[in-house]
């Protein structure tokens, strides 16, 4: 809408870039143009306002497919005006001086024309094709068809309008109608749910029943080996027993070679002793044969002195002297005699 200020009875009018004015006085065409700012007087002017921006218009409408379905189609047009002159001229784009307000509905007119245009297009295509087609291709042939039957329409270009896009956004159908379709969908989802369920529970399974087989086997391998530990434990204990009976025996025999060898040692050494100590006596003997029985009896009395303990004092009669006298008197004569 165009921005209308008052000074002293005249009126200053500015536009928006996007919105082309077209002022005229007494008939005559004085501005003509996007973006205008001009004064004027109210009382001999028309204004009209045509924008050219582009401009989005969304429809939706019902309509029947080739087995009698009904379903619900949203579009969107995009359009503009590329000729203001002619729009201005079949359309009323005129504004109140006073308010900038447009005085009809122009664009209203204008979705009307579009609406119904591509409306008559789109339900001519989805009559001609089943329900199940116009849901998987439906919404590219809708398309293309309204966009040809929107270029080919002579009243857009003789009323200045341009269209410049066309989009389909959805075809669908009534809601129970939809939910039926998904049906074999989810059931067959599901079925590959369920699937993909047993199978990982076989795998499950199976990975359960190797796991219980390498315990079996880690187990009779164990006692295999415990098996074979008690065997080489009884074979090596055999061998020790061997080992310390050879040992024994070892040092029985060598004790007892010992033991002979320190018999034979100290019997020789007996031997040896009791030759030398028989040499010994003997010579004794012999140089005591050989030597004078005084000499004897002196050599025995002062080994009795050395062997008699001490006596501090000792008293000898007469009697007992004078016979020991006697005696040693007749021992040693008859010892000569002999």
């Amino acid at each position: 809408m165009a921005d209308i200020t008052r000074r002293f009875g005249w009126r200053h009018l500015r536009s928006a870039p996007t919105a082309h004015i077209r002022h005229h006085r007494r008939g005559k065409l004085v501005h003509d143009g996007p973006g205008l700012s001009f004064w004027f007087r109210s009382l001999t002017a028309a204004l009209s306002e045509v924008p050219v921006s582009d401009r989005e218009l969304a429809m939706a409408f019902h309509a029947r497919t080739a087995d009698f379905q009904d379903v619900t189609l949203q579009a969107t047009v995009t359009y503009r005006i590329s000729d203001p002159a002619v729009a201005a001229a079949r359309l009323d784009f005129s504004v109140d001086p006073d308010s900038g307000a447009w005085r009809g509905a122009p664009l209203e007119q204008i979705a009307t024309l579009l609406t119904e245009t591509a409306q008559q297009h789109a339900l001519d295509t989805l009559a001609r094709i089943p329900l199940s087609e116009a849901l998987v291709d439906g919404v590219s042939a809708v398309r293309g068809r309204i966009a040809t039957g929107l270029e080919a329409e002579p009243r857009l270009p003789a009323t200045g309008i341009e269209v410049v896009a066309v989009r389909v956004v959805a075809i669908r159908p009534e809601a129970d109608v939809e939910r039926a379709l998904r049906t074999p969908a989810r059931e067959q989802i599901q079925q590959e749910a369920d699937r993909a369920t047993y199978q990982r529970r076989a795998v499950a399974v199976e990975r359960e029943r190797a796991i219980a087989e390498n315990e079996l086997a880690s187990r009779i391998e164990l006692a295999r080996r415990e098996e074979q530990l008690v065997d080489q434990r009884g074979t090596n204990a055999r061998r020790e027993a061997e080992e310390l009976a050879a040992a024994d025996g070892v040092k029985a025999e060598s004790e007892a070679a010992r033991k002979v060898r320190l018999a034979r040692a100290e019997a020789e050494a007996a031997r040896a002793v009791g030759e030398a100590r028989a040499e010994a006596q003997a010579a004794w003997l012999r140089v005591h044969g050989e030597v004078d029985p005084a000499t004897l009896h002196a050599l025995a009395t002062t080994l009795l002195a050395e062997n008699v303990p001490r006596i501090e004092n000792l008293t000898v009669s007469p009697d007992v002297l004078t016979g020991m006298l006697a005696k040693l008197a007749n021992g040693g004569s008859g010892g000569g005699r002999s």
